[in-house]
């Protein structure tokens, strides 16, 4: 370790980050196989951290990736993980496989979605549920917010809009105070303000019987029936790359056998 001023600034966006986690110094130290003395020093920049501690900190506070870089540059490091575009060739084989898993998953809906939530690939059973929404929000690039919670969107055919937009709100909330970008917070703030119509006919909202209690259902109206998703986020296990570490997989499994017997009708 070396001593260092101050401000050196890695320090005090580390105490950030386990202050957000909730955990003591001396519970850091624990995980990272360190001292709460030797964590207390680094948060206060009596100390620079090496290279690994940071990463081991960055790894035990669940820091996500695009900020473990961050970290790393403040530390006077360089970046440890590259963020390379999904059209690059080196990422061919992850395409391949993303398009195989959302093929093999129709008729059910699925798609994949980056940091702001971007639609980079989704299968046929997403295209039939969005069909007769406004063109413009079908538009590249596909935000699957815009497209859901927009009121030329999917919002007027969701029965459960308020439950389901509070749900998704929520979630986009938790990302922002975990990666404080502020082109997520203006997407945000922008569906957030989208209108919700007042519910006219309490009965109409019912959630069937059928449906699945486990889970919070997305009741949505398509051609005249009524079908319920349970939803689903997978991501990637220790993403080496910024691109990849902020992929989502979102799928959407039948809540009912109505709405299974339904999708699979609509197979080819």
């Amino acid at each position: 370790m070396t001593t260092v001023a101050l401000d050196t600034g890695v320090g005090p966006l580390l105490r950030s980050w386990r202050e957000r986690s909730r955990i003591s110094q001396l519970e850091l130290a624990l995980r990272a196989d360190s001292s709460a003395r030797h964590i207390s020093f680094i948060e206060t920049g009596r100390s620079r951290p090496s290279e690994e501690m940071l990463l081991r900190l960055a790894e035990h506070l669940n820091v996500p990736v695009r900020e473990r870089n961050a970290l790393l540059v403040v530390a006077g490091y360089a970046p440890r993980y590259t963020e390379t575009a999904l059209d690059d060739p080196a990422m061919g084989a992850l395409r391949e496989g993303m398009d195989r898993l959302l093929q093999g998953y129709d008729p059910y809906p699925a798609l994949v979605v980056d940091g702001m939530y971007n639609v980079v690939a989704a299968n046929q059973g997403i295209a039939r549920l969005t069909a007769g929404v406004a063109e413009h929000l079908l538009a590249p690039p596909l935000n699957a917010m815009r497209l859901t919670l927009h009121p030329e969107g999917l919002a007027p055919r969701i029965r459960n809009l308020r439950e389901w937009r509070a749900d998704l709100l929520a979630q986009m909330e938790r990302q922002i105070a975990l990666v404080r970008s502020a082109e997520l917070r203006e997407l945000y703030e922008e569906v957030a303000g989208y209108p919700v119509e007042p519910r006219t006919d309490p009965q109409e909202w019912d959630e069937p019987s059928s449906s699945a209690p486990f889970a919070l259902p997305l009741l949505i109206e398509q051609d005249g029936r009524l079908l319920s998703f349970i939803a689903s986020i997978a991501t990637f296990n220790t993403p080496m790359d910024v691109t990849v570490a902020e992929l989502a997989i979102e799928t959407f499994l039948p809540a009912d056998p109505e709405t299974a017997a339904h999708l699979r009708s609509l197979a080819p």
